[in-house]
């Protein structure tokens, strides 16, 4: 259980690279950018993902637009080639997490009407995509292996040239 001092109203610097990452994962899933802007209400943290709208692009009637980028304005994630710390551009709003003072749910997510639709104590129940950080494999360890598996398979077949073939020479159907 967290105690008071520990429930600070305000994204940890880890919790800041996640939700960076994950606009920039929704970036190439979606093929478009997708910004991330932080804000404050009451004391209080919140997450915006919105998409840029093109000068020329028609916003769709039914979606929700915001305002994003600014002077003052802070992001998270790549910025789409865009001058966000000068210009305002209009954005189809995705989606948001705000973080609140109970104690039972720290973030809560906003769906695309800015409804809340679904809460937790770990930011990262809330994001689209697991971004845990597995180990990579050694690829000094994998080449020993495959270099192992290829004289293992050159010993089973009897072949110990690189010809698929015994005797360097397909089967012949005569």
């Amino acid at each position: 259980m967290m105690n008071t001092s520990d429930f600070a109203l305000l994204f940890t610097e880890q919790e800041l690279a996640m939700l960076g990452k994950t606009a920039d994962g929704l970036s190439a899933y979606m093929g478009k950018s997708v910004l991330a802007e932080i804000g404050m209400d009451d004391d209080a943290e919140w997450v915006i993902f919105a998409i840029p709208l093109s000068v020329d692009e028609t916003p769709d009637e039914k979606a929700t637009h915001v305002q994003m980028g600014g002077p003052g304005a802070r992001f998270v994630g790549n910025r789409g080639g865009l001058d966000l710390d000068t210009e305002v551009y209009d954005c189809q709003y995705l989606w948001a997490i705000q973080i609140t003072e109970d104690p039972e749910a720290r973030f809560v997510r906003l769906d695309e009407k800015g409804e809340e639709f679904d809460f937790s104590m770990e930011l990262s129940e809330l994001l689209p995509f697991d971004l845990t950080e597995e180990a990579l494999p050694d690829p000094d360890l994998e080449l020993l292996e495959d270099v192992e598996d290829d004289e293992a398979d050159e010993a089973d077949d009897g072949n110990l040239d690189d010809t698929p073939y015994p005797g360097g020479k397909p089967p012949s159907i005569h």
